[in-house]
């Protein structure tokens, strides 16, 4: 099972769910994840029993992402695959706010969606939005680069859905749109982090630059629980 947690960052989907986001938690026993449409994310387990929770929880059929920051050992879930990554903290990040972004809502949604699906910067779902504020940056009438919150636990909030139109790169807007975040975040008394997969390596770099610094690798892992696997009742 994975090493006992020494702060928030490394347990961020459960203090986030027994805190600020409790809002938009689904639980069963020991389990506790994000409403599904709202992130896949689910806490990583602490022991057997724990693991019948999840099963029972996420049902037959059913996916989920645990973010690990020990090694996993599923009970009774399959893995289906595993993405290395890394958790960065701005300690020293102070952030810049930016009149010119704009603050996305409910209604602009359709549009987040697309521009996700053409750059694919992680999970955004129906209801992601709740999880926090999000900023963009409009050009003649269409979304072209946003970055938002999503984990928050208790004294910091990540940054994360930055992304920008393929047409669009180039220009800066990346490292507008994450110093605006962090200002936000900053403005809370709060420490902005982020999470990216190791590969990509050009927005590790980008962040690394405005003053986050490595703390952890964790592994998302994405898990199924078998479909003949009986509902609990």
């Amino acid at each position: 099972m994975a090493s006992a947690p020494t702060g928030p960052l490394d347990e961020p989907v459960r203090t986030s769910l027994l805190g600020a986001h409790a809002h938009l938690a689904q639980g069963l026993g020991d389990a506790v994840r994000y409403d599904p449409d709202v992130a896949p994310f689910l806490a990583e387990p602490q022991s057997a029993a724990e693991w019948d929770d999840v099963a029972a929880l996420v049902g037959p059929g059913g996916h989920t992402v645990v973010p690990a920051f020990g090694a996993l050992e599923p009970v009774g879930l399959e893995v289906l695959r595993a993405m290395e990554g890394v958790q960065l903290v701005g300690d020293a990040v102070t952030g810049r706010h930016d009149p010119e972004l704009v603050r996305l809502g409910p209604d602009d949604v359709p549009a987040m969606s697309e521009l996700v699906a053409r750059t694919k910067p992680g999970p955004f779902l129906p209801r992601t939005i709740a999880m926090g504020t999000y900023l963009g940056v409009v050009e003649d009438g269409a979304l072209v680069a946003m970055a938002g919150e999503r984990l928050h636990p208790p004294g910091y909030t990540e940054i994360s859905a930055v992304c920008t139109d393929e047409q669009h790169r180039g220009r800066g807007l990346g490292t507008r749109l994450v110093l605006a975040m962090a200002a936000v975040v900053r403005d809370r008394g709060e420490v902005p982090f982020l999470h990216a997969a190791a590969t990509n390596t050009t927005a590790i770099r980008l962040y690394e630059a405005l003053g986050f610094r490595l703390r952890a690798r964790p592994d998302f892992t994405a898990l199924t629980v078998p479909s003949d696997v009986p509902a609990r009742t």
